[in-house]
Order: C-alpha cells, then structure tokens, then sequence
C-alpha cells in the first residue's frame, strides 16, 4: 500500500475517529491485534495486525459491526486481494468499481455491501 499521509496525519486522523466513537479494537490479553473503523453502516477500514492473522479477529470485528446494523458497505482496493476474498467469504457482494477517483491511494477500488439476510 502507499504511504499517502505522514504518520502525525495519520496519528490525527485516528485521534479524530477515535473521539468520533467510530473505533473498536480487539485485544489478544492486553495487545491491541487489530481495530475497526466504522461510521453507521460504512466500515472505513478494518486492520488485523500480521501476526494475528488467520485466527478471526477480523471476523469478530465484522460479526460486532454486522449486529449493530441491516445493512454495511464499504470499498476496498482492487489489488488488496486478501481483503477483496475476505470480505466476498463474509457474505459483501461486490456493487461496484471505481478508478479510485474518492480514495485516497488514487487506486482503482471495489464497493461491497452485506445485507442482513432478515432485512432481505
């Protein structure tokens, strides 16, 4: 992934969502494994650290955003195709493709969208 920000605008950024309440973060005893991003029914990032990869922390951060609403969507780049495959296996189904004209990588994307299957 580029580095599209200095790490203080990206410490600002998260400082601003955290105090938003936008924010989740999972914990492995007391360490931090990974965090998810989201705002109503948009997820804007979800991160599992590298070493805790493969054993459900993003799948446990989902299943909580996934309870709090009927509906989620979120958009994901082309070329990050372990998430593009993660999120298709969590039920999102693929809404859309982008030139990566409203992300901030400039990077072709995909929009994904999970529906509640009792909303369906």
């Amino acid at each position: 992934m580029p580095r599209v920000r200095s790490p203080l605008t990206d410490l600002r950024v998260m400082c601003a969502v955290i105090r938003r309440g936008w924010v989740r973060v999972a914990y492995e005893g007391a360490n931090p494994v990974g965090f998810i991003v989201c705002e109503g029914s948009r997820i804007h990032g979800l991160y599992v650290h590298p070493k805790a990869r493969g054993r459900g922390v993003g799948r446990a951060l989902l299943q909580e955003a996934k309870a709090q609403a009927c509906q989620l969507d979120l958009y994901v780049l082309q070329q990050n195709r372990g998430a593009w495959a993660f999120y298709a296996r969590e039920g999102f189904a693929e809404a859309g493709r982008g030139i990566g004209a409203g992300n901030d990588e400039n990077l072709p994307d995909i929009r994904m969208i999970w529906h509640a299957r009792e909303a369906l």
